[in-house]
């Protein structure tokens, strides 16, 4: 089966053998296509309406390496380009994306009830860091019990090594990580071994260093709006159409010609755009509509504003825009119980932490239009009506580890029996959960925040990050601040990877029994019952002993029912009804129910399906 999108934009191949070329530069005045090997030379771009210039011709063929050169000056990059075989700064080369033979044409994806998402960073999760290493973990990752991979950005980026969310080519995988088709073998290999695969995509902003946008189209960008980065990126002012056609073709790329279930939109938070629909709905509309039924796909967002709306179900319960988010509230609750921080943005957890857990676990959001300390201002909208699986829940992510001065892992800043306790909640919790790679063996490696820069701007983002922490007082002195791994070191991506060899330690294999063996359950037991959860019930909610009862009532009268003990004390929990009983899960053989109710162990956990 052969699997290509059709763009109006970039390098397409033909039916008939020719090549078209279009792009978008309404700076230009001229623009020449630079053919950069075989028989070099110069053909010129036609101008056409609104900015845009266009060739089609025979006198290239898949392999030509090309640039594109602005008024007889600067030559850049395609910036639709399927490939850059020598980085961000090189040429781009013509690709046939009907030359890989897919065998997957029955793969129609999976039921997001059935995802338990594994994030991982291809060039940190094997020593060789490619597609074709992956694919050769890939019965690992079946055999852990995951459904879904997810990789972080993979659009071309600056340097050897980035975490990818300063890609500034987003139609490219980074050659770092292989050609094209080692990522199409990947995810074909990832469907026969009934493995979803979803990509991380960022639509907020380009990277600082290899976009050259705003030398021919500087109408991508908007001074009218303001994003961490910078410029925002143009999506609803004067000639925004070609931006939001950019990004939405992006979109349908990713999922059509690489066939991936899935896509993570990263920081939308930070996305403005004051039309109407806003690029976002836009988006999820056109995908929803291009795709229809016709096989699985899941759209998820990480979102700081916790916007509802994006994630309603019609009345049939099926999703309208987009699948789930990723639940911060939740994680931010339980990180600051089992670790008991309070700096930054936990501050807004450390009160009544367990108060705000119950009502993640029963409603999806902590914060649903109150007001915020950290962000000083109501933050979200009423999550009423939306199912547990409208979010997915973590204890760890890229974000929560590397966002941290020195990576550390959660095992290295709370108790073990806390750990544990806090997996086994989110593990069979009626949320799609997602692992970062190696929490499932306890790896000790961290995961450092890496980049690749050069020049004045490595310096300056060395200098930026370790100035983020001058406001915590392990870092008030400038000394201690330069202890900070430098992000442009290749030692501190080299300390980022995975060690493998640590699974023939016991006490990483006994984590990954744990793992497994929730993960087991999870499809023995929960995955069943997901599609009939309806409104859950707080019974106990006691911030003084730490406890908490949350049952989620099923269609057919039967409750699934959590009991947990997140504090250092044994305690007895006197439930309100029987709900919590017939167990299928107890982190203890303690945890038994007694005349004055159910014992609870410090750090313990009982999960009961009452019929």
């Amino acid at each position: 089966m052969k699997r290509s999108c059709s763009m109006p934009f970039g390098a397409n191949l033909l039916e008939d053998g020719r090549v078209n070329f279009r792009l978008w530069a309404p700076k230009a005045q001229r623009v020449d296509l630079s053919i950069e090997n075989g028989a070099k030379g110069h053909l010129a771009l036609q101008p056409a309406t609104a900015g845009w210039f266009e060739l089609t011709t025979r006198d290239v063929t898949v392999g030509t390496e090309y640039l594109f050169q602005i008024d007889g000056g600067a030559k850049v990059p395609d910036p639709a380009s399927r490939f850059q075989p020598r980085g961000i700064e090189g040429p781009s080369e013509v690709i046939n994306p009907r030359t890989f033979d897919w065998q997957d044409e029955s793969w129609l994806g999976r039921a997001w009830e059935e995802a338990v998402v594994y994030e991982l960073h291809v060039g940190a999760f094997t020593a060789e860091g490619s597609f074709r290493a992956l694919d050769e973990k890939l019965d690992y990752l079946r055999d852990l019990g995951v459904t879904a991979i997810e990789l972080m950005p993979i659009a071309d980026f600056p340097g050897r090594w980035n975490w990818g969310y300063d890609g500034v080519l987003p139609y490219a995988p980074d050659s770092s990580y292989g050609r094209p088709e080692d990522l199409k073998r990947l995810i074909q290999t990832a469907h026969a071994k009934g493995l979803m695969v979803f990509l991380d995509v960022v639509y907020n902003h380009f990277g600082p260093e290899g976009n050259y946008l705003h030398l021919y189209a500087p109408q991508f960008f908007t001074r009218r709006h303001h994003t961490p980065w910078g410029d925002a990126v143009n999506f609803d002012g004067p000639d925004s159409r070609a931006v939001r056609d950019f990004f939405i073709f992006n979109a349908i790329y990713w999922l059509e010609e690489y066939h991936f279930d899935g896509l993570r939109f990263d920081a939308v938070h930070a996305i403005v755009d004051d039309s109407k629909p806003d690029i976002l709905t836009e988006l999820a509309e056109t995908i929803r509509r291009n795709f229809g039924e016709q096989r699985h796909l899941h759209l998820m967002l990480e979102n700081a504003d916790n916007a509802a709306h994006y994630l309603q179900r019609d009345s049939e319960n099926c999703v309208h825009l987009y699948t789930a988010q990723w639940d911060d509230d939740l994680h931010h609750a339980l990180h600051v119980l089992v670790t008991r921080e309070s700096d930054g943005y936990y501050a807004d957890y450390a009160s009544q932490p367990i108060r705000k857990l119950c009502r993640c676990l029963a409603e999806g959001f902590a914060y649903q239009g109150e007001y915020s300390e950290f962000h000083h201002d109501r933050r979200g909208e009423s999550a009423a009506g939306l199912p547990p699986t409208a979010f997915i829940s973590f204890l760890q992510n890229h974000d929560q580890i590397g966002n941290r001065a020195f990576g550390e892992r959660i095992l290295q800043l709370g108790p073990t029996d806390a750990v544990r306790a806090a997996m086994e909640i989110l593990l069979l919790a009626p949320i799609p959960p997602l692992l970062f790679m190696g929490e499932e063996f306890g790896a000790s490696t961290p995961f450092l925040y890496f980049c690749n820069f050069h020049g004045d701007l490595a310096s300056a983002v060395t200098s930026g990050r370790r100035n983020e922490f001058a406001r915590f007082a392990r870092f008030s002195s400038p000394e201690l601040r330069d202890r900070i791994p430098d992000p442009n070191s290749e030692q501190t991506f080299l300390q980022s990877k995975l060690d493998w060899g640590s699974l023939s330690c016991e006490c990483h294999a006994s984590w990954l029994e744990f793992y497994r063996k929730l993960l087991s359950i999870r499809k023995r037991v929960i995955i069943p019952v997901l599609n009939r959860i309806s409104k859950p019930r707080i019974e106990v909610c006691d911030q003084n002993s730490r406890c908490l009862i949350v049952t989620w009532g099923l269609a057919d009268g039967s409750h699934l029912g959590l009991a947990a003990n997140l504090g250092d004390e044994r305690v007895y929990l006197a439930a309100e009804s029987n709900d919590v009983a017939a167990p299928f899960y107890a982190s203890s053989p303690e945890a038994l129910k007694g005349p004055e109710g159910i014992l609870m162990p410090a750090w313990s956990v009982v999960w009961s399906l009452k019929t």
